[in-house]
């Protein structure tokens, strides 16, 4: 994966990734592997949104982190305030992230067309909906239920229209029942033109 990346044109100096998918998918723990193995900054789009703003976030993520990266400045922006303001907008505090060849954003909507220009690679992660509600409401609560199953069937209808999954350079098993390495290889799904993105191996591959 990490070779597909280096590949790939850079010419404003810097290459960043996007991880995508539907909510409880993954994205967040392939993030933090591939930073690991990269040395990259991972940048989250769940300091932006809010679970009555789907949408409304974008302009500022796209002119706090990713105009800025792209003009070689460091992405700095304010975050929202989980703690202090779970069910409304409010932003608390700031995050700096420095510019750097190698820059890793995740989150829902973060590979949508809006970002093609701006994004070297793709990844788009799933799971079954049953899964990710799943893990929602025992990372949240049972009192979340509704509100993730209303989060859920707006991010589905996103993800339709925008398209996002037939674009993504891999798409990857969130859950997946292949055998092998976590920390180092990912287990592929089949692609929206139906084959596998890499041709690597039986269904995984080294990251």
């Amino acid at each position: 994966m990490l070779a597909e990346v280096a590949a790939r044109d850079a010419p404003h100096g810097i290459r960043i990734i996007g991880i995508d998918g539907p909510s409880g998918s993954g994205k967040s723990t392939l993030a933090a592997r591939l930073a690991r193995l990269s040395g990259a900054s991972v940048i989250e789009t769940d300091d932006f949104v809010s679970w009555n703003d789907f949408a409304g976030w974008w302009p500022r993520f796209d002119r706090e982190v990713l105009d800025r990266l792209m003009a070689g400045h460091a992405a700095r922006y304010r975050v929202r305030d989980w703690a202090n303001d779970e069910f409304g907008t409010a932003l608390n505090g700031y995050k700096t992230v420095p510019w750097a060849p190698l820059v890793i954003v995740e989150g829902v909507t973060c590979t949508r067309a809006e970002a093609t220009t701006r994004l070297a690679y793709r990844i788009w992660v799933e799971a079954p909906a049953e899964l990710r509600l799943d893990r929602g409401v025992r990372r949240d609560g049972p009192s979340h239920r509704l509100l993730w199953e209303a989060w859920m069937r707006e991010e589905a209808e996103f993800f339709t229209k925008d398209g996002t999954r037939h674009r993504a350079d891999l798409v990857v098993e969130g859950a997946p029942s292949v055998a092998h390495d976590p920390e180092r290889e990912v287990v592929l799904a089949a692609d929206g033109n139906g084959h596998d993105p890499l041709h690597a191996g039986p269904r995984s591959s080294n990251t």
